[in-house]
């Protein structure tokens, strides 16, 4: 099975549109949450998801927070204010699909989360410290993360080892070997000094991964997001990806 890989999408829906466009054939696909937050098309970014075939979703911590499930102090003032816009400008149809959103899931030998397999909703997977800490409770070989905006690979080969850092090969179909924790990076708003869209395709039976890169127009997002009064620096830092 092909399967699209996306995540922390935040209410972009130029650069969403732009990594569907771009996307090889697949079957399905698996989005590890934050369909909303920072940006300014909250509503038509969970509409787009939502009609995507053979989709399986989860829910990420600025979702629950524009649901009102995590107090916007655990943000900064920036993205705080952003949820507080987000809140009120959601639909009740955008709140029933993400209500019904769930924080991990298994499907076959991957575990699917937005922050880790320990801590679904909230904790960042940046060294190998907390990679190893997640490995320990993977019941898996492979674990699908986002949260972070960063293209990302730990590997930690055996039960014996310590988890190593692996490098990004873009547009290169990359054999996967037990056991890893893999990142497609974000669809709207990256954070490794690449303003492109980040995304990644999984092969199930040829057992592949392969990061890739999507354009799209990020002045009209930055316009957008002006327009709709969110904080200026939501938009400055689409341009420098970070």
């Amino acid at each position: 099975m092909r399967v699209l890989v996306i995540s922390d999408i935040h209410a972009n829906l130029t650069a969403l549109e732009a990594v569907l466009d771009a996307a090889p054939t697949h079957d399905a696909v698996w989005c590890l949450g934050d369909l909303v937050g920072y940006g300014p098309d909250p509503n038509e970014c969970v509409e787009r998801v939502s009609r995507l075939e053979e989709l399986v979703c989860l829910i990420g911590n600025h979702d629950q927070a524009a649901m009102g499930q995590i107090p916007r102090s655990r943000f900064n003032r920036d993205a705080g204010s952003v949820i507080a816009w987000t809140e009120s400008a959601l639909t009740d149809q955008t709140r029933a699909f993400l209500d019904t959103l769930p924080s991990r899931v298994t499907m076959d030998n991957f575990t699917l989360a937005h922050g880790s397999p320990n801590q679904p909703v909230w904790e960042y997977i940046l060294d190998p410290v907390t990679a190893d800490r997640n490995f320990e409770a993977m019941k898996t070989d492979y674990a699908l993360v986002g949260h972070s905006h960063l293209p990302l690979i730990f590997q930690r080969p055996f039960d014996t080892s310590y988890a190593s850092l692996r490098p990004i090969q873009w547009d290169e179909a990359m054999p996967l070997s037990p056991r890893m924790i893999l990142n497609p990076g974000s669809v709207g708003q990256p954070r490794d000094g690449d303003p492109r869209a980040s995304f990644a395709m999984l092969d199930t039976e040829d057992e592949t991964w392969e990061m890739c890169r999507a354009e799209y127009n990020v002045n009209e997002v930055q316009l957008r997001i002006l327009e709709a009064g969110l904080p200026e620096r939501q938009a400055l830092r689409l341009i420098g990806g970070w």
